[in-house]
């Protein structure tokens, strides 16, 4: 892509300055200098906005590896209520002997001791994890595990980097928005907590395959995501929708092809030599009880009952369809196209809100959807508020139920309160991607008459199917396409 791009998608739309439209953008900063002046010339400087995104990212990847420092050191190895008190868990050193990576066994194919059989997770995170173990030096098990932490901490470090950039070139003109990924603070404290960024950042790159027209790319992109990680392939289903609306179906098939081709070529292989290590991610997912973080577990937890595993995946399924049926019908009768990253955002979070758990780092999955679909400062950071107070809610809760008799930490009741605190900090940004759906005059991308910078081949498309009061407004305008033109002033021919 020209370097060009950096500052200016077009000589008469230049790149949109944050600070000029943005209350909170500008406020914050007055802590470098202030706003953009009207007269600042934005070229000429090896900084490019990319570049500056790229490197907030490290910085504050970096300081996440910094919080983790008091687990690093010794709460990993010390009793299991050290590293909640200090709020610095990870399931990576944990798992590097718990399932077998310190015994040099092959994921999906050897058997684990314990009540965990194989490996819980998909192919392609396996093979991360797989080939992190093969960077790890020797040395005493602690060494070992602290060296593993780390090697994966500097893998996951270029997925953070490639999702900051992802984003920032998605939306030409916008790429300052992804200083949202960057700077987020629940992406740089639960970054390293397990191995969700490599999906994520798969997922941000097939975004961008997508924006730039790219659909066999961008299917390619989310089958490597989906074998990474189960959420990718939803993004699917509103862009189906979407394409419907557009009349769009060649290209939907592509990318369609591409998934299921990418995904195939990665499972396949274990899929046939390894079946019973192969499906204990998809078995696991089936029968894994009601867990942290899901309204699922206040429920229980008031109620003082436990509710069937069967039973809340049949409940969970039916909100998942409900979700998905009410983004259809969105995406349908919005008065103009959703964007792709709106219904995206919407449908990963339905996916969270009705699972069975929503472990901490899983608004790792919706930070970049987030940026792209509601790039509002002041919005963002409400919901970033809510997962930092959830985040330090888990951790106190486990430190409560881990210490003994004495009880450090958060008890129930207010782990409670943190569950409803994220779970609301996510509906609320959810209402305002759909307000701004409904609205489309008060969405911040639209407001200099864009219509979808990371839709592709969606991005000024005529729609050819619609419903509702946007079904009337296609007809009216079909009427009006269609009439005799009239030139006001000449006479017809003919007349006398």
């Amino acid at each position: 892509m020209p370097s060009t791009e950096e500052t200016t998608a077009h000589q008469d739309r230049p790149v949109v300055s944050p600070t000029r439209r943005d209350e909170i953008a500008a406020a914050g900063s007055e802590l470098i200098g202030g706003p953009v002046g009207r007269w600042a010339w934005l070229g000429g400087s090896r900084l490019t906005p990319v570049r500056v995104v790229a490197l907030v990212a490290i910085g504050m990847f970096a300081l996440g590896m910094v919080q983790k420092m008091p687990c690093y050191e010794w709460a990993w190895f010390r009793g299991a209520s050290s590293q909640y008190t200090h709020a610095c868990y990870s399931d990576i050193p944990h798992l590097y002997l718990g399932r077998g990576f310190a015994d040099n066994l092959v994921p999906y194919f050897d058997r684990l001791n314990g009540d965990m059989q194989y490996l819980e997770y998909p192919v392609l995170t396996g093979l991360f994890m797989e080939v992190a173990s093969w960077l790890t030096p020797g040395g005493s098990i602690q060494y070992r595990e602290q060296m593993y932490w780390m090697v994966n901490a500097g893998m996951l470090m270029i997925c953070a980097v490639v999702i900051a950039v992802c984003v920032a070139r998605t939306h030409r003109r916008r790429p300052w928005d992804a200083l949202l990924v960057a700077l987020a603070p629940a992406f740089a404290l639960t970054a390293t907590i397990n191995w969700d960024l490599l999906a994520v950042a798969l997922t941000a790159a097939a975004m961008l395959m997508w924006s730039r027209g790219r659909t066999l790319a961008f299917g390619i992109l989310i089958g490597l995501a989906t074998a990474a990680k189960l959420y990718p392939v939803l993004v699917l289903g509103p862009l189906f929708v979407l394409c419907w609306r557009a009349g769009r179906f060649r290209e939907y098939g592509t990318a369609l092809l591409g998934t299921a081709g990418a995904w195939l070529a990665v499972n396949l292989p274990v899929m046939l030599l390894a079946p019973e290590g192969w499906k204990k991610f998809y078995t696991f997912s089936q029968e894994r009880q009601v867990d942290f973080g899901s309204f699922w577990l206040i429920i229980t937890q008031r109620t003082g009952q436990s509710l069937e595993v069967d039973t809340v995946n049949t409940y969970a399924m039916v909100l998942m369809v409900l979700a998905c049926a009410g983004i259809g019908l969105l995406a349908l009768t919005a008065p103009r196209r959703p964007r792709f990253a709106q219904l995206a955002f919407l449908v990963v979070a339905a996916f969270i809100l009705t699972n069975k758990v929503y472990s901490p780092q899983y608004v790792l999955w919706l930070v970049p959807l987030a940026a792209l679909a509601r790039p509002r400062w002041r919005d963002f950071l409400i919901w970033q508020t809510c997962e930092v107070m959830y985040y330090l809610g888990i951790w106190m809760y486990l430190a409560y139920t881990t210490s003994g008799d004495a009880h450090k930490g958060l008890p129930a009741e207010g782990y409670q309160l943190a569950i409803a605190l994220h779970l609301a900090g996510t509906l609320y940004l959810c209402a305002m991607v759909v307000r701004d759906a409904l609205l489309p005059e008060r969405d911040g991308v639209r407001t200099d008459g864009t219509d979808d910078p990371s839709g592709g081949v969606l991005d000024g498309a005529k729609d050819v199917f619609v419903l509702g009061q946007a079904r009337r407004a296609l007809e009216h305008t079909a009427r009006t396409v269609e009439a005799p033109r009239v030139e006001w002033g000449v006479r017809p021919p003919g007349a006398a």
